[in-house]
């Protein structure tokens, strides 16, 4: 009765479950980075910055639409009750990121020893909670206790990467994985689009910026109780799959599901491989690109190109827009080339990390430049952000390729060293930009160029696209491989095969 019922929903659902869970895990990472970046067009009509432009005076300053009329007069951000220096508001940015950082690699071990469905639904649970405690926080205690807040949105938002991927290496097969790969992470983008206009529609027209965190807390609530009723950590473990695509996914998913060959984590290992340090310095440079892009592009706008607060909302959608349409032709042409072969796992990832890392650089440079034009100015910022979506089939499912029956962990490791970059950003760009000035910007902008380029360098020198020997505990096994190597246990279990077929031969 139990198996005729659970034929009956498998076949309501008009798509296999691996898809099912794409989409859900798209809504996560969408969920996930509304909350995470609400805040940074929030806190452009949050500050009064009107005194500290009057005090200096900027002879390349573009001209001002910012302003809001409110019953026929100029009425200047009339929710603006806080008086926050830029690098006060570059180190409350950046508090998101401490939190981030701390939770990932205990994240991606809760999602390696439990399954990856709590341990990511009840992370974006807190996430969303703390979103729709902070205006109550921050009208109460300040910049303190909203950096306090941040901190700890940051800690239940880290566990999202790492869980995610251990959740996709159980299901999706090798040659899926970078559209799948697309299609999940492609959600930071729609969390983005999402997130700037539907921020910049709430507080149009003097509208009150508390409304932007009651209406994204509500929505990751929503999201998390879909999560908990559709999705699952494990095929084996879903009631509703066909049995079908059960068969199909245990055929040829490569990832061990067995917590004892899981345990423990090669940390010598993996911190001891190339390829992974490659990665690192990769995810490093996408980070600090993709950071000051999500995180200081709204200031842009409205501090040097002097938007208002809706067309900014609207023009800091477009570019991840971009981003998230390229993302899905980047994937299927990776998967194409892949599966044809015409080119290797290692130099699809490569070549799409390289037009994701040295093509942003280039447009950003190429933003700055453009001083008051508007239209060129935003032209190059989406042309940074659709060449950005490359990371999506490069470096981003790297993890994948390297370390499948530990991409959780590897994850979380690369994720957390890389949010670095994060924390460092926004503090960083608000000391370069003390006035908010264009040419204080450009220097910014070339810091980010030579962080992307330099990083993409030693990535397309050591990276790699196949499965490590520390992975592969079918054919290598605990301890030995972790303790001699790969090369020398290979030798050894030479040796004991030849010590077999002797013995065998002597019966």
């Amino acid at each position: 009765m139990l198996q005729g019922w659970r034929l009956k929903v498998s076949k309501m659902f008009l798509i296999p479950q691996r898809y099912v869970l794409g989409i859900m895990g798209l809504l996560a990472v969408c969920n996930a980075y509304t909350m995470r970046v609400c805040l940074n067009l929030a806190v452009t009509q949050m500050v009064n910055n009107s005194k500290s432009d009057s005090q200096h005076y900027d002879p390349d300053a573009c001209p001002d639409d910012s302003e809001i009329l409110v019953n026929g007069t100029v009425a200047f951000k009339p929710h603006a009750i806080f008086d926050w220096s830029e690098s006060t508001q570059g180190l409350i940015l950046s508090g998101f990121y401490y939190g981030y950082a701390i939770t990932h690699v205990p994240g991606g071990y809760l999602a390696e020893r439990y399954g990856g469905k709590w341990t990511l639904g009840i992370g974006l649970l807190s996430t969303a909670i703390f979103t729709l405690l902070t205006p109550v926080v921050v009208k109460a205690g300040g910049a303190t206790w909203l950096f306090i807040l941040r901190v700890l949105q940051g800690m239940g938002e880290g566990p999202t990467m790492p869980a995610l991927m251990i959740v996709l290496a159980r299901w999706v097969p090798p040659h899926e994985r970078s559209r799948q790969g697309a299609l999940v992470f492609g959600g930071a983008q729609i969390g983005n689009i999402f997130g700037s206009f539907m921020s910049g529609f709430l507080m149009a027209g003097g509208g009150d910026w508390s409304n932007v965190f009651y209406f994204f807390g509500c929505f990751g609530i929503m999201w998390f109780i879909a999560w908990s009723i559709f999705c699952y950590s494990t095929p084996n473990t879903h009631p509703f799959i066909s049995d079908e695509e059960l068969k199909y996914l245990n055929e040829t998913v490569t990832s061990a599901e067995n917590a004892s060959i899981r345990d423990p984590v090669p940390w010598k290992a993996i911190v001891r491989s190339v390829p992974v340090w490659a990665l690192l310095f990769a995810a490093v440079g996408h980070d600090w690109g993709y950071y000051t892009m999500v995180t200081d592009l709204p200031k842009y706008m409205t501090d040097v190109l002097k938007f208002n607060i809706a067309t900014t909302g609207t023009l800091t959608a477009i570019p991840y827009l971009a981003m998230w349409i390229s993302a899905f032709l980047f994937g299927w042409a990776c998967d194409v080339c892949v599966k044809r072969q015409w080119h290797s796992i290692k130099t699809g990832r490569i070549i799409h990390t390289t037009i994701a890392a040295t093509g942003p650089a280039i447009c950003i440079i190429l933003a700055s430049y453009s001083g008051c034009d508007r239209f060129a100015a935003v032209a190059y910022f989406i042309a940074s952000m659709a060449l950005m979506g490359g990371f999506y089939s490069g470096m981003k499912v790297n993890a994948l390729d390297l370390a499948p029956n530990y991409a959780g962990s590897l994850t979380a490791m690369i994720n957390g060293t890389s949010t670095i970059s994060g924390i460092i950003t926004p503090y960083l760009i608000g000391l370069l930009t003390p006035n908010s000035t264009l040419v204080q910007w450009r220097l910014a902008f070339w810091v980010c160029f030579a962080v992307l380029v330099g990083t993409n360098v030693i990535y397309c020198i050591w990276a790699d696209g196949k499965q490590q020997w520390w992975d592969d505990v079918r054919q290598y096994g605990y301890p030995s491989e972790w303790k001699h190597g790969p090369l020398k246990t290979a030798n050894l279990d030479k040796e004991k095969n030849k010590k077999k077929e002797a013995e065998a031969t002597a019966l």
